[in-house]
């Protein structure tokens, strides 16, 4: 084993600033879902910005899933932060984010298969 391969999978290296958002998003998750309580969420992600080490902050996902674990796509996703900024300064420009945020999120949702079944044009296909 090199060293650098010694260096990423080490729990004692030291946790980045980007690491300690990235577990806080978890957790919100988490508590979006409801798998942790207000207070739970408040301390453990004060415990992640008080946290030196890497092992500090998966200890703190450790009894969680790891569903959050994976990237989630920031194209598609509601950033809350930007729709209470929109509803304080310009509610309809927050209730346009919205609507645009849901309709991406459906053409995600939506199977390809109902798609297939239609023509170049869009009509469904009929059967014989």
């Amino acid at each position: 084993m090199n060293d650098s391969e010694e260096h990423t999978i080490s729990p004692a290296l030291r946790a980045s600033d980007a690491e300690r958002d990235q577990v806080e998003a978890q957790l919100q998750h988490h508590y979006a879902v409801g798998r942790l309580t207000l207070p739970e969420l408040e301390e453990r992600v004060a415990a992640a910005y008080e946290a030196r080490t890497r092992e500090q902050l998966h200890a703190l996902l450790r009894d969680l899933p790891g569903e959050a674990e994976q990237p989630a796509s920031h194209t598609h996703v509601i950033d809350s932060r930007l729709l209470i900024i929109l509803l304080c300064v310009s509610p309809p420009a927050a209730l346009i984010y919205w609507l645009i945020c849901q309709r991406a999120a459906r053409r995600r949702n939506s199977s390809p298969q109902a798609l297939e079944g239609a023509d170049e044009h869009g009509d469904p296909q009929r059967a014989p």
